[in-house]
């Protein structure tokens, strides 16, 4: 199963060419890159976009497979509180903050730490909040076939807070359910339990 790389692990394939590319952007930007303190900025920039976009390379069904238990417990499962960073596919600004996730077994478990894996690897894509809980949700549903899933990821967007409308303390909520979560009590019942 390949992981996600932490910011000290080198990226690689197209790295120099993207730098290239940023080394023109600050350019174009009225910047002058030969400046000792934008010298390396270029290659930098080109290998946190690397880190930051890394989840395309990555199966997230492998990971919750990796970790697949038989199982007989029948009640909801939830891991909340995920932190997240991810980069709107919009305007290529980050947007962060956390996920609650829930599902119901029907035999299968998956280990605690592999929820907040797949998290990270679908957020580590040019991504929008609402797809973000789309695919987490269909992730968990085809590959534990739970009896259902509930998704509400919490975020704030700097492409509001410190561009165009410029509203600081935004936060928009979203949310995707399958299942047993159609039941508006069983919906109530998460969000009653992520809230304490």
């Amino acid at each position: 199963m390949t992981n996600l790389k932490n910011n000290e692990q080198t990226f690689g394939k197209n790295t120099e060419q993207i730098a290239e590319y940023y080394k023109k952007i600050i350019e174009l930007l009225g910047e002058d890159v030969n400046r000792e303190g934008l010298l390396r900025t270029p290659i930098r920039v080109a290998k946190a976009m690397e880190f930051l976009t890394q989840g395309y390379d990555i199966n997230p069904e492998d990971i919750l497979k990796s970790a697949m238990f038989k199982e007989d417990y029948r009640q909801m499962v939830i891991v909340k509180e995920i932190d997240f960073y991810s980069m709107c596919e919009h305007h290529m600004l980050p947007f962060f903050g956390k996920a609650h996730i829930a599902y119901i077994p029907n035999g299968y478990i998956t280990g605690l730490s592999k929820i907040a894996r797949i998290v990270d690897v679908y957020a580590r894509r040019l991504q929008i909040q609402e797809r973000l809980t789309t695919d987490i949700k269909s992730c968990i549903q085809r590959t534990l076939n739970p009896l259902g899933v509930m998704v509400v990821i919490e975020a704030q967007h700097m492409c509001m807070q410190m561009r165009g409308v410029e509203k600081q303390n935004s936060i928009t909520t979203t949310s995707d359910f399958t299942g047993v979560f159609e039941s508006q009590k069983t919906r109530e019942e998460f969000v009653s339990l992520i809230k304490r």
